[in-house]
């Protein structure tokens, strides 16, 4: 199964860790998210692979988390339909092959699958 890149080309992690992974001849395909955001099987798909928590998935300092009172909700589910309907919550980078998944923060971490 290729690679598949989460990719937020605004952000400066995205972008180093979709260089190393370039550098390093992998075969990506890369999804910009916020243009073709993840549907809610993707989205909960991805957190099984990363072994995540939806709470360890969203990006909390960003502005809209605190303005969508996401601070005061327990609710799996209700975070990852908040990530759905607003992917600019999701944290980024993420790699996938498939069968495992990294976010990479730091950028390096993507390599950890390859």
């Amino acid at each position: 199964m290729p690679f598949v890149f989460y990719h937020n080309p605004n952000c400066s992690k995205s972008c180093q860790a979709l260089q190393l992974l370039e550098g390093k001849g992998v075969q990506l395909q890369v999804r910009k998210y916020l243009e073709e955001p993840l549907s809610l099987n993707e989205l909960t798909h991805l957190l099984v692979l990363l072994d995540k928590k939806p709470s360890e998935l969203i990006r909390q300092g960003e502005g809209l988390y605190k303005t969508l009172g996401l601070d005061q909700i327990t609710d799996a589910n209700q975070l990852i339909q908040a990530m759905v309907d607003n992917p600019q919550l999701i944290e980024r980078p993420i790699l996938s092959n498939g069968q495992q998944a990294r976010i990479g923060r730091p950028p390096e971490q993507v390599l950890g699958i390859i």
